[in-house]
């Protein structure tokens, strides 16, 4: 008889009987007995459970088995995902290397700078404690980089801003090309910068310094250049150096500057004709009633149709095209009645008070009517009388009747020939600076953080708006390639009618409706989707004494699905 003497394994039998699974797991020996390979069963280990029992094939198999809490060490996790993506799409971009064409530790500090402020904004103190809070400055080797260094980079970003600029519009301005281009300004805290001013404030915060910055932008609002003014800046003085700035410095032969009406002067355009470029614009408040008592806009068009094309001797060689928004003359009609009855309701117990002869005198009334007035600036449709003992008002109905006329009306005029751009791509290119807009309000918003300004020296403050600009294009291509996992609109139409409000697709309907993307997946904001993608953790771990590893959490569903739409072919356009 042979001598058993083969090696021991674990044979796991599956039987299902009546719709039940039971698994057997038999100890065996396999050994050759007369030419013939058989097996004995040493043992039945199913009573020891499934836990015991895979500990027992791993021995038998040749390998140590250790007690995960002491051989393992997780020394630190670090949050990941989002770091991993936004790292993703900017070397997508080339954005390294639209900093700069010489490899350098200031520029890998600016990229830096720019990837943290899309994923949490913050002073530069704070972003020098934010690199090491995620795996950003392992990533780029930057552990050890404080806020000196930092300081220093924006320095180093602000030599280099014109040529990011160049390269940035020889990636997205070709010719004949629409070129967006508006103003906006930002509050400071502090007041020793030479560039803080008072002046008309986008943000509401009338007497504080501020700065103006104006923005250019590409036809699909891609952030390409920006320029910062003092903070008493007025639009219509900034429209030269962006002149300037793209045809010497960007080398563009033709354009299209699209602006809005506040840059509108007879010396820009004058200087936009001559340079041989193209524009855009609107008519203003005192232009369009004008035209209006000349007789030039046919009202009586807009009962079947909300846009002409008129003609007037003030605007020679000019396309003006008259348009009437019905949504936008419903909403000034309900505000200015919601004004005058509100003003009504105030002045009332003025009137109450100098009827009991409680308050009197003409300067006195005056001054208790004129804070009313200058509240809701509805002094001009209210006829008032004030003398020592009397105080009455009335509408001014004839005039209301006259400015409610041209509500939901407004008049753009344009360069543009009529067989180059037709009415209707008039009106949208026009409705395209909306996306300069949104720019604003992004840089503005929590997302990257553009105002309060704290910095005191003039280069800090452009090197801080040129990097907010920089973290914007950044995040716009991150929301461009995420936007079938966003509540936002990822198929927009083109409406046929370019003067009515613009409707949503029936996908994004349905997303806003079910709060579900089209895979099923729950339906995200911008922020809530970076948060989400944060919770995947990179770990540092030590095993048995061994050096340190790393190990990344799978992906949830989501995160996936963002990662996925990342590494398309489409993720940069």
């Amino acid at each position: 008889m042979a001598k058993r003497s083969g090696a021991a394994h674990v044979v796991t039998i599956t039987k299902r009987t009546k719709g039940r699974e039971y698994q057997t797991h038999l100890l065996r020996r396999s050994y050759r007995e007369d030419g013939k390979v058989r097996n004995e069963t040493l043992a039945n280990l199913t009573a020891l459970g499934n836990e015991k029992v895979a500990a027992i094939r791993q021995l038998l198999a040749g390998k140590k088995l250790v007690d995960f809490d002491e051989a393992v060490t997780i020394t630190r996790s670090l949050p990941h995902g989002h770091v991993a993506a936004a790292l993703n799409m900017a070397r997508k971009l080339e954005l390294e290397r639209l900093l700069s064409r010489t490899p350098s530790r200031n520029r890998r500090l600016v990229f830096a700078l720019i990837v943290q402020r899309v994923l949490h904004a913050g002073s530069k103190l704070a972003t020098a404690r934010l690199l090491c809070d995620s795996t950003l400055a392992e990533e780029l080797d930057l552990l050890g980089a404080d806020e000196d260094e930092l300081y220093g980079a924006m320095d180093y970003l602000l030599k280099e801003q014109g040529a990011i600029e160049k390269r940035l519009a020889q990636r997205h301005l070709r010719e004949a090309t629409l070129v967006l281009y508006d103003l906006s300004s930002s509050y400071f805290e502090g007041h020793t910068c030479p560039i803080a001013m008072r002046g008309y404030s986008r943000d509401k915060r009338r007497g504080s310094l501020q700065i103006v910055y104006g923005l250019l932008c590409d036809q699909d609002g891609r952030p390409v250049a920006v320029e910062v003014f003092k903070g008493n800046t007025i639009d219509h003085q900034t429209v030269q150096s962006q002149i300037a700035k793209l045809k010497a410095r960007f080398g563009l032969q033709r354009i299209i500057f699209v602006s809005d009406r506040g840059m509108v002067t007879k010396a820009n355009l004058t200087a936009l004709s001559e340079q041989h470029i193209d524009w855009i614009t609107a008519l203003k408040a005192p232009q369009v009633k004008e035209l209006k008592a000349q007789g030039s806009i046919p009202l009586s068009l807009f009962d079947d149709r909300n846009m002409a094309e008129i003609e007037s001797e003030e605007f020679p060689g000019e396309r003006l095209i008259v348009c009437r928004n019905p949504l936008l003359a419903a909403e000034r009609a309900r505000k200015r009645e919601e004004l005058l009855r509100a003003t009504e309701t105030k002045l009332r117990p003025i009137q109450e008070r100098v009827e009991r002869g409680t308050l009197r005198g003409k300067d006195k009334i005056g001054l208790k009517v004129g804070a009313v007035c200058n509240a809701y600036k509805m002094s001009k449709h209210l006829e008032l009388n004030i003398e020592d003992h009397c105080f009455t008002f009335a509408r001014k109905e004839e005039q209301i009747t006259a400015e409610a006329a041209l509500d939901g009306i407004y008049i753009l005029r344009t360069s543009v020939r009529a067989d180059t751009v037709n009415t209707a791509d008039v009106i949208r290119s026009y409705k395209h600076l909306q996306k300069v807009e949104r720019a604003f309000r992004t840089m503005k918003s929590d997302d990257l953080q553009i105002r309060p300004i704290h910095h005191r020296l003039e280069d800090r403050v452009r090197a801080h708006v040129f990097l907010c600009m920089l973290a914007y294009y950044l995040e716009w291509h991150l929301r461009q390639v995420w936007a079938p996992l966003l509540f936002g609109d990822d198929d927009p139409q083109i409406a046929d009618d370019p003067v009515t409000q613009a409707t949503r697709s029936a996908r994004a309907l349905t997303k806003a409706r079910t709060r579900k993307t089209a895979c099923g997946e729950t339906a995200h904001s911008y922020p809530t989707l970076l948060a989400h993608l944060a919770t995947q953790m990179r770990s540092t771990m030590t095993i048995a004494g061994s050096g340190p590893c790393h190990k990344v959490t799978q992906p949830t569903p989501m995160q996936a699905k963002a990662f996925e739409l990342l590494r398309s072919e489409s993720a940069v356009t």
